[in-house]
């Protein structure tokens, strides 16, 4: 700088000019000089970090020049040249001082948040993201970075020492729970939800309270985010998960089967003994055949070892149409392709009610896909309402008008006969 002011007064400048001039060239010096570093650092030093890591074996370092950590690294450079040449100036040394440093610290702070993204998303390349996620964690990192940073900016900017500021925190406690309430109770949402492993990523959660009913896409600090199978987008505070009950779909998907329990009623008035007609007519059935001859048999046996009087249908042991038809609906179970053997499947009566005797069929599709287990479900009952009529069986409805105009027809045509 004295160089610069002996050169203008060689020059024949005034002295008060020469102080102006001075200055400017310095001032313009500085900001070529951070121009040619910021140039160097992001032109040539970024170029050769980011060849290097494109052609390395490894694919993390990737992820972390996709954040543009090393970019925001490099605004600190023009920062710490400002900060060294502060002394050129000394009437402003100390302002352009606090400047340089609180600049190079929001620059650190975005840098730290950067790359702390970078290592969520890392983690969730690895199948255990799935299971324990971190992004609650991370985010929690970056509250206390920015918090910390926030002191040390205040404290440079006032001049005292940030453990001054620090030892002030604690009367203003209430005041930080009462603003970071919601992070405070996602932490701890955050922990037992992970410790417990009770929702992941992916998982299907069901959460009427919210409606919520859907796959769970991302879980933060505050929200887990679950994308509906209408497609819209519910967001569930963390702490929901705890304090209310929630339904977890996931025991489902990994015992591979969707449960089917529904039920057919059937019209109790059509329920009957069998006839021999009825049961020759069943055993070509392929799905009976066995059953027929082996039940047929063993009743037989039966009735005359205890010499059953057999005028009278209601004697000894009889074969009923619904009986044999809920044989007949269990062994097409069995049978059928997408059907799961190993869990449990039953076809049971349950309580008559006014509706008719309820057969319900409980078992379980080896295809936990939504569309598949519809598919099969619909399946299976279209063959149980189209089959019941072979067994001398109706399925109950409540009448309709077409069925009150049939039986007025029949009434009109029984009073014209």
């Amino acid at each position: 700088m004295d160089f610069i002011k002996r050169q203008l007064l060689e020059q024949g400048v005034s002295s008060t000019v020469t102080v102006y001039l001075t200055n400017i060239i310095v001032i313009f010096l500085i900001v070529g000089l951070c121009a040619v570093a910021n140039f160097v650092t992001k032109k040539i030093v970024l170029r050769v970090i980011a060849s290097f890591i494109m052609k390395n074996r490894f694919t993390w370092d990737n992820v972390i020049l996709e954040r543009k950590v090393f970019h925001r690294l490099a605004h600190i450079v023009p920062a710490v040249i400002i900060y060294y040449f502060a002394q050129v100036f000394p009437h402003y040394q100390t302002l352009i001082e606090k400047g340089a440093v609180i600049t190079i610290i929001i620059v650190s702070m975005m840098a730290i948040d950067a790359f702390l993204n970078a290592c969520n998303d890392i983690y969730n390349t690895y199948e255990i993201s799935k299971i324990k996620p971190i992004r609650g964690y991370t985010q929690v990192i970056k509250i206390f970075v920015f918090i910390i940073g926030a002191i040390i900016i205040v404290s440079g900017l006032i001049g005292q020492s940030p453990l001054l500021l620090l030892s002030g925190l604690g009367a203003l406690s209430a005041v930080l729970m009462l603003i970071f309430k919601d992070s405070i109770l996602g932490l701890v949402a955050g922990v037992q939800l992970s410790a417990n492993d009770m929702v992941r990523v992916g998982d299907w959660i069901e959460m009427p309270k919210y409606n919520a009913d859907g796959d769970v896409i991302d879980i933060s600090l505050n929200t887990v985010k679950v994308l509906n199978f209408d497609k819209t987008i519910t967001m569930i505070p963390s702490y929901a998960l705890i304090s209310d009950s929630f339904r977890n779909w996931r025991g489902m998907r990994q015992a591979g089967g969707r449960r089917i329990k529904r039920a057919v009623y059937i019209d109790a008035s059509s329920i009957g003994f069998c006839s021999r007609e009825m049961l020759g007519r069943f055993s070509r059935i392929q799905l009976l055949t066995d059953y027929i001859e082996n039940k047929e048999r063993e009743i037989t046996e039966h009735n005359g070892r205890n010499g059953i009087d057999k005028s009278l249908e209601v004697n000894g042991r009889q074969l009923t149409n619904i009986g044999v038809f809920r044989v007949y609906v269990e062994n097409y179970l069995r049978q059928h392709a997408l059907i799961h053997r190993d869990l449990t499947l039953l076809v049971r009566q349950l309580a008559p009610t006014k509706h008719g005797l309820p057969l319900e069929i409980y078992a379980f599709v080896q295809d936990t896909n939504w569309a598949v287990y519809e598919s099969v479900q619909s399946d299976i009952f279209d063959h149980i309402f189209a089959s019941a009529p072979t067994f001398g069986l109706r399925i109950f409805q409540s009448p309709t008008g077409h069925d009150l105009n049939q039986g007025l027809r029949r009434e009109t045509q029984a009073a014209e006969s």
